[in-house]
Parts: structure tokens; C-alpha cells; sequence
């Protein structure tokens, strides 16, 4: 039960039912090889990722960035975090990536590195998480409705 106040100076001086209670130090995650490893999603790609300390190299499915994605904006997505972070050239990042499409797996590698990134730096977590990466996209396609051409769209009707 809770305690009986009876003066407004008691109540002052009662500590606060929803004191909280300070957040847990992260450790850094790595294994023995010293990588961090870390998964993404988005759609319905996932990837797994390793994160370790190099020059930039960022190799997808065993091929280079640059040729697993070939548009700009597909490499410029997996460099975000990096680039938010102030850690270019820092990493190499290795990733294996399945299902969906590119842009999928684009954002499922930005995902892998992200998380992967603040395993091994866990003092990264709060400027990568204010940028959103953390999170996960859950948006995925809708799904097609019987008796229409597809998840929202109708057939043409006709009155005559």
C-alpha cells in the first residue's frame, strides 16, 4: 500500500513512484575474429552482415558495391550510416543479402551495417538511432484482393 502524506512538505520530500532507473551500459559485441556481426531487414530481403576495421571495402554476395548496385542511389542508401557516424573508410563490411528486390536489399545492407555498427562501437548508437537507421522499415506491399485488379485498384466498370 502506499504511505500516507499529510503535509505538502511530506509530499515534496517523497520520492516519485516513476523514478527510472539509469540505462544499461551496452558492451561492445564482437566476435573472434574481431567482427561485428549484425542482421537486416527491409521488405522482404534480409542480410546478414560483418562489420571490422579496414579501408572501405564493402563487399555484397562476394561481388563489390559497385557492381552488386549498380545505381548511385542504392550505393549512397548502405553508405548512410557511415557517413552519419563520421566513419568512412574506417570499416570493411562484409554481407550476404536474399529476397526482394535491390532497393530492398539496399535498405536491408543499411540496416545489417547499422546495427552491426553500434555492436561495435555501442557510443555510435544515439546518432545512428536519431537518424532512423536502427529501425526497422516494416512497410511491406499489400496484398491483392479477390474480385479486384490488384491490393486497391477495381476493374473498369461500365454502365452499359
Amino acid at each position: 500500500m502506499a504511505t500516507e502524506l499529510s503535509t505538502f512538505a511530506e509530499l515534496k520530500k517523497a520520492p516519485v513512484g516513476g523514478e527510472q532507473a539509469p540505462a544499461p551500459v551496452r558492451e561492445k559485441e564482437i566476435d573472434a575474429q574481431g567482427r561485428a556481426y549484425a542482421t537486416g531487414r527491409r521488405k522482404n530481403a534480409v542480410a546478414r552482415v560483418w562489420v571490422k576495421p579496414g579501408t572501405g571495402k564493402i563487399t555484397i554476395n562476394g561481388r563489390d558495391q559497385t557492381i552488386y548496385f549498380a545505381r548511385p542511389t542504392q550505393r549512397m542508401m548502405i553508405q548512410q550510416p557511415f557517413d552519419v557516424s563520421e566513419r568512412g573508410g574506417q570499416f570493411d563490411v562484409i554481407a550476404t543479402v536474399s529476397g526482394g528486390g535491390l532497393s530492398g536489399q539496399a535498405g536491408a545492407v543499411r540496416h545489417g551495417i547499422s546495427q552491426a555498427l553500434t555492436k561495435f562501437e555501442p557510443g555510435l548508437r544515439g546518432t545512428i538511432k536519431a537518424n532512423g537507421f536502427l529501425t526497422r522499415d516494416s512497410r511491406v506491399v499489400e496484398r491483392k484482393k479477390y474480385g479486384r485488379a490488384g491490393a486497391r485498384a477495381r476493374f473498369q466498370f461500365s454502365k452499359r
